[in-house]
């Protein structure tokens, strides 16, 4: 189930979510100055392209310059994106095959609101296991 969500979310709205967080990561690269930016923007293209069956993990390690990093972040792009994934997971949720899609682009907002100090891992990974 989670390939072919994948890659009707590929079709409609992946590609162009991974492409652009990809050309942010170029410009952000160029700057040398925002490279951790860049190589977070980076990090969303990929999540962007195939969502579903992986999720965002925070960091412990994260230190007070990924907290920095990430107030500087949401300020300038941060919040552009969090209320563009909502608005664009609006319409989604209007038709019944765009439900998973939309939920799927809701996942998107935390990372896209605070990028440092987060990890994308495989579901699996994300749960503690029990013996």
């Amino acid at each position: 189930m989670r390939t072919i969500l994948n890659v009707i979310w590929l079709v409609f709205a992946g590609i162009w979510l991974a492409l652009g967080y990809a050309l942010a990561g170029i410009v952000c690269c160029v700057l040398i100055i925002t490279i951790p930016f860049g190589i977070a923007s980076f990090r969303i293209a990929a999540y962007a392209l195939w969502p579903f069956g992986r999720t965002v993990v925070r960091d412990p390690q994260a230190g007070v310059f990924s907290l920095l990093g990430n107030i500087i972040w949401c300020v300038v792009a941060g919040v552009w994106l969090a209320i563009g994934h909502v608005l664009t997971s609006i319409p989604l949720f209007l038709s019944v095959i765009g439900i998973p899609l939309a939920v799927a682009n809701l996942k998107l907002v935390p990372v896209s609101l605070l990028p440092l100090g987060a990890r994308i891992v495989e579901n699996d990974q994300g749960r503690v296991m029990e013996t």
